[in-house]
Order: structure tokens, then sequence, then C-alpha cells
């Protein structure tokens, strides 16, 4: 009963390490913002890229993992705007997003590493693309069409697209692509950096998560009921329907099933740091 507390434990103990850190002082309040510009602009991208660069294009095509973990997330996303309609088009979207948009790049490649191994990493690499491009994406058109009603369909679009291709959990694999497409090797020096680089991403990543939870902050009131229904959904919900999916719709191997019901059932990310101009506040 023990052994899957403790194979995760490290995990949790890197973000009361972050968390015991900003409490004892050791660190000032600058440390969340600067480690999270480090883990979204360096690191972080660092290990995308060197996943993409040495993968095998096989290694990358799971179209069931990918279309279950979706069509759960987006079932989901779904379900609360409906429900939150009647508040607004853009409380609505963001709301979505809490219920939905799962903290994969900072707590997926921990977790599925120690849980499933390095093998798994390139499925923890789609759902980050898949959260990014899809979810919040479709987040981002949702809240802009609400408070930019003056915009043409052609300039939003637009907008949208630049927003995510200059963030750079997308770029840095998009650009790693080159690699497993022309069957190129990737240089031993640059081997060397991503490696290494990639290797800070989870620990510096889990650190900020501990910086951040431990920032003084004005507690500001919220209708409890609605935010605890927005637990289950991201919590509970989201998890047993992206499990139907894969394992009764979809029938992936055992594997895939593992990770996507893992990916499905973290935290909600603070969604704003996935944007280059918000990424000092809030970890992913």
């Amino acid at each position: 009963m023990l052994t899957p507390l403790l194979t995760v434990l490290p995990v949790f103990g890197l973000i009361f390490a972050g968390w015991l850190a900003r409490r004892l002082k050791a660190l000032g309040p600058q440390a969340t913002s600067e480690l999270n510009r480090f883990v979204v602009w360096l690191a972080l991208p660092a290990l995308l890229f060197e996943i993409v660069a040495k993968a095998q294009p096989a290694q990358l095509w799971h179209p069931g993992f990918l279309a279950a973990l979706a069509l759960g997330t987006l079932g989901t996303f779904v379900f609360t705007i409906l429900a939150r309609l009647r508040h607004g088009l853009a409380d609505a979207a963001i709301d979505g997003l809490n219920s939905s948009y799962a903290n994969n790049g900072y707590m997926g490649f921990p977790i599925i590493a120690v849980v499933l191994g390095s093998e798994a990493r390139s499925l923890t690499l789609l759902s980050v693309l898949m959260t990014v491009c899809v979810v919040f994406a479709i987040g981002i058109v949702l809240i802009e069409a609400a408070t930019q009603k003056a915009a043409t369909p052609g300039k939003l679009a637009i907008k949208v697209a630049r927003r995510v291709l200059a963030n750079p959990l997308v770029a840095a694999p998009l650009a790693a692509s080159i690699f497993p497409i022309t069957g190129l090797a990737v240089p031993d020096p640059l081997d060397s950096f991503l490696t290494m680089l990639g290797a800070a991403a989870s620990p510096c990543a889990l650190v900020a998560l501990g910086l951040f939870l431990a920032a003084e902050r004005s507690p500001a009131p919220a209708p409890r009921g609605w935010i605890a229904g927005l637990i289950v959904v991201k919590l509970i919900a989201q998890p047993v329907a992206v499990w139907f999916l894969a394992a009764r719709v979809f029938q992936i191997d055992p594997m895939a099933i593992h990770a996507a019901v893992i990916l499905s059932a973290l935290r909600p990310a603070l969604a704003r740091s996935c944007w280059p101009n918000s990424m000092a506040a809030r970890p992913m």
C-alpha cells in the first residue's frame, strides 16, 4: 500500500523543500519568478528539445493516447464552460481551464519518470503539446473573443497562433523535429548541453512550485462550492473519463493508459505562465 506513495515521495519532497526555503526566508520573494523563468525559458525547453531530437518517429506517434487525453480534457473543459456560461464567456473559459488544464510541464515529467520510467517521457511531451496547443489555445480564443469583440476572426487567429508559437514549450520541440525528420544525429556538444540543462528542469520546477505555494498573499472571497466542484471535475471526473477512453474505447497499451490517467489526474496548472509575457509570475 505504501509503495506508490514512497515512489512519488521525492517529487513532493522537492515541492516541500521550495516551500520550506521560502518560509524560512532562505530564498527571497523574487526567487519564485526567477526560478520559474529559468525553468520555462531554459531548462524545460531543453528537455523537450532533447526528447524530440533523440526520438524515433514511432516514439512520437501515439494517436490513441492523444485522442483519449484530448477528448477527456476537452470534455471537462466544455462541460465547465457550459455550466459557467451565465457568468460570461471569459470567466467561463478561465474556469474551463481550471477544471481541465493539467500541470503536465512541471509535475508530469518527474512523476511519470519515477512511476513509469524514462521511456514514457515522449508521452508526457505529447500531453504538454496537446494541452498548450489545443486546450489553452481554445481558452485564449474564447477569452479574447469575449474581451475584444472588435477583433476580426482572422486577426484573432493570428494573435493566438503567435502566442502559441512564441511559447518556448512549443517552439523548442518544433525546432528539434528537424532531427527525426532528416535522420540527423544530435552533435555531441549539443547533446551534452541539452542533457545538463534538461536535467535541471524537473527539480527546479518542483522547487518553484513550493516557492509559489509559500508566497504570502491576501485571501480573496471565493465561492467555495464552485471551487470544490472544479476540483472534483479536474481530479476525479477527468481521470475517470480519460481512463474509460484509453482503456475501453481506444484500447491502448497498459503503459500508455497509466500515463494518460496520471497526467490527467495532476493538479490544475496556473496557466498564465504558459505565455511569455507572464511566465515570471506563476508556475505551470
